[in-house]
């Protein structure tokens, strides 16, 4: 690999301006074709075999429309009522010409017999009950504004018009440019203290918005082919701006340092692509595989966000091989221009603030792991009672009309009617008529069960084989009583309505699913971390030829990361510090968050690991003891994964801005948890524990030093045999063995 990449590195330096070029023009190009395509996120949310979609499936032949949920139009006003004249031709008006939208299977209006249930009752607020013939999810937010603005004759008429459900929420996005934006801004302050100019800190920034741009691009381009959450162009644009100027840092650090070491120009930046090039290559790939492995829960929306995540990830690795080392090469010396400090050398940093903490450790290597797990096992302790919950629509900011429409219908009807629960039920032998004994006492059985507001009257097929009712809980969607109500529901209720009868009846709806999506979740969370810990193990195995330091890294992976869920936990679902992060107080934390945090934390926990244990590793082939070694990798590796880390930090802790509260949770927990790893675990608890462990650390048992192959991820001993040879020096034999192994 370190030949190839040396190759790769020393070719898009020699043909730098086409490189430039070629990764310009493909920007441009997707970027262009993207946006003339448009936004096609969908969020339809597909379970299969669970109790929500069998519900989806029974009615989607009898009742289609109902199969794909209701969306509320709210209609309130200001004063009088909904039925003065000045209002209710309006509110007709704004009903017909919602139903002749696009999409649009059915509106109930509230003024109508059948619509009474949806208007208050001072009559001074109600909602327009929209029914799509297509899944709100495949809807576009073009489409959906279209729906919504078929209602301006009631909002010419003085009515306040908010729209609710899945419509609602589809346009109630919150844009990222402000997050975006604030994360570059200190990635620019921390890589110009870092390099100590302003012109290198400007290509970390290029490459990564070059390849930032494109990964949007392409994710909004897979959307017209593929399934892709509405939130998987943000958790790409987090992942994709913090790990591109992360492995844009490491190899800019690398061609500074060699040119320090008194390279050439060209060969400095080649030898910087094939040595942290292949770190990074590394690196990526771990992330890139640990998404993928998201595909093992089975789940489509888990899976498909990993996916997209995967190709942010991919897209910065290539860029920063590629385009990284021809903006180096355009650069040249003028590398070291708009000089603002200068950073330490070598010799400085041997005796510099790091050097004294790693000798520290080194002294009081106990005391060190000891105060490590002071900090991160308290931290922990509110992971203990983590509940998987849904997105919350309460949560959002007020500024957003998903958020008015559903405070005015709980206000104005109760919190559940924002979230009902769709009971499809089938029938053996055909039922002449809704009052059906068996159907009545089901209703019956449902409505007084504790918890339960109302229910709507049964809507039965021409066939007389299907049919549908909706259960409106006394709490929000959101809520834990919610949640165990649709519990209660298909445990107890609707077994016992099933006796004796050939009735079969399934709870569906939005808020069902969400349930079905947290519970699944909640199942295959063991299985993931199974996978991604195994994982790992085996590619600290291939990277470094011991068993000891994988094992080391899984549990270090646990604990970083049991703390950052934690974290999330208490200020989450707990609500501790929500005001300060833009909350009113606790909300649920939505089921894919820990899955797909987890994910992503191994892979950037690899990144640090990696980095610390090949400069520990290095000084140990350099003939140093293993404490010696420890502590001058440490000192070697410690400023960069601090920078590394403070970027990450950053990125992530910026999202917080975002209104969006799943957003939110991303973005702390991210953020915590890499602040974590890069400080408190990788160092202080690795190199403490690496110390105490002294030479046991590179154990590596003999029957797999034949099964293992030998992989140098920097590189180092190819460069050693070509240098040997470039001075006609002998070749070592092992050193030639390993490079051609590595390389």
């Amino acid at each position: 690999m370190t030949a190839i990449l040396y190759s790769v590195g020393a070719v898009c330096v020699r043909r730098k301006f086409v490189v430039v070029a070629v990764w310009l023009v493909a920007a441009i190009a997707l970027v262009a074709i993207s946006h003339r395509m448009g936004d096609n996120t969908n969020d339809n949310l597909s379970l299969p075999g669970t109790n929500s979609e069998k519900a989806t499936d029974t009615l989607k032949k009898s009742f289609p429309a109902q199969a794909n949920g209701t969306s509320p139009i709210v209609l309130h006003a200001p004063s009088g009522k909904l039925t003065d004249s000045k209002y209710s031709g309006a509110v007709n008006q704004a009903a017909a010409d919602v139903a002749k939208a696009p999409n649009v299977a059915s509106v109930v209006n509230p003024l109508t017999p059948q619509g009474a249930s949806a208007l208050s009752k001072d009559q001074a607020t109600g909602y327009l009950s929209v029914s799509l013939s297509v899944n709100p999810g495949s809807l576009s937010v073009a489409d959906a504004q279209r729906i919504i603005d078929a209602a301006n004759p009631a909002k010419a008429a003085g009515l306040e018009v908010e729209t609710g459900g899945q419509l609602g929420q589809k346009v109630s996005k919150p844009s990222t440019e402000s997050s975006e934006l604030i994360g570059i801004l200190v990635a620019m302050v921390i890589l110009t203290l870092t390099f100590g100019t302003a012109v290198a800190m400007l290509v970390p920034i290029v490459t990564a918005i070059f390849a930032l741009a494109s990964t949007l691009a392409v994710i909004r381009m897979l959307g017209h082919v593929a399934t892709v959450p509405t939130v998987a162009p943000t958790l790409a644009t987090m992942i994709g701006l913090g790990v591109g100027i992360d492995y844009a840092l490491f190899i800019v650090t690398r061609h500074l340092r060699g040119l320090r070491d008194g390279l050439p120009m060209d060969e400095s930046i080649a030898r910087a692509v094939a040595t942290s090039g292949g770190a990074v290559f590394f690196a990526g790939g771990t992330v890139t595989i640990a998404l993928v492995s998201l595909a093992v829960a089975a789940i489509p929306l888990v899976t498909t966000l990993g996916l997209m995540a995967g190709v942010a990830v991919v897209i910065a690795v290539l860029a920063a091989l590629t385009l990284l080392p021809a903006e180096l090469a355009i650069l040249g010396p003028h590398i070291n221009s708009l000089r603002v400090r200068t950073p330490p050398t070598e010799e400085q940093a041997r005796h510099g603030l790091w050097a004294k903490w790693a000798a520290e450790i080194a002294r009081f290597p106990v005391v060190a792991g000891l105060a490590a797990l002071a900090i991160l096992i308290p931290l922990m302790i509110p992971l203990l009672s983590l509940t998987l919950g849904q997105q919350d629509t309460a949560a959002l900011s007020t500024s957003t009309t998903a958020r008015r429409a559903y405070d005015l219908i709980s206000k104005n009807f109760g919190p559940g009617v924002n979230g009902p629960l769709l009971i499809a039920v089938t029938l053996g032998s055909p039922a002449s008529s809704p009052s059906d004994p068996r159907l009545q006492t089901l209703q019956k059985d449902i409505s007084a069960t504790s918890g339960v507001a109302a229910v709507t009257p049964v809507q039965l097929d021409q066939a007389g084989t299907s049919a549908y009712f909706n259960t409106i809980s006394k709490s929000g969607p959101a809520e834990t009583a919610t949640t165990k109500l649709v519990d209660t529901l298909r445990t107890s209720v609707i077994p016992e309505a099933e006796k004796g009868n050939d009735l079969r009846a399934y709870v569906g709806g939005s808020t069902a699913a969400y349930d079905d999506l947290a519970s699944k979740i909640a199942s295959k969370l063991p299985l993931q971390i199974i996978v991604v810990i195994a994982l790992s193990f085996l590619l600290l195995i291939l990277a470094f030829r011991t068993v000891v330091i994988p094992a080391q890294a899984a549990v270090m992976n646990l604990l970083s990361i049991g703390a950052a869920y934690g974290v999330l936990t208490a200020v989450f679902q707990y609500g501790w510090l929500s005001g300060v992060i833009g909350l009113s107080g606790p909300v649920p934390i939505v089921s894919y968050v820990p899955l797909f945090m987890f994910a992503i934390l191994f892979g950037l926990s690899m990144d640090y690991e990696v980095f610390l244990v090949s400069q520990i590793e290095e000084h140990v082939h350099a003939g140093e003891d293993n404490r010696s070694s420890v502590v001058s990798g440490l000192v070697t590796s410690a400023r960069v994964i601090t920078a590394a880390a403070l970027i990450m930090v950053f990125v992530f802790g910026s999202f917080v801005l975002n209104g969006d509260p799943t957003v939110k949770q991303f973005g702390v927990g991210l953020a915590v948890a890499v602040i974590l790893d890069a400080t408190v675990v990788r160092c202080l608890l690795v190199p403490a524990l690496m110390v105490l462990m002294g030479k046991l650390n590179w154990y590596f048992p003999r029957p797999l030093e034949r099964l293992v192959p030998r992989i140098s991820i920097e590189g180092g001993e190819y460069f050693e045999q070509r240098d040997r040879a470039a001075a006609g020096e002998p070749e070592l034999v092992e050193v030639g063995a390993k490079a051609s192994d590595g390389g």
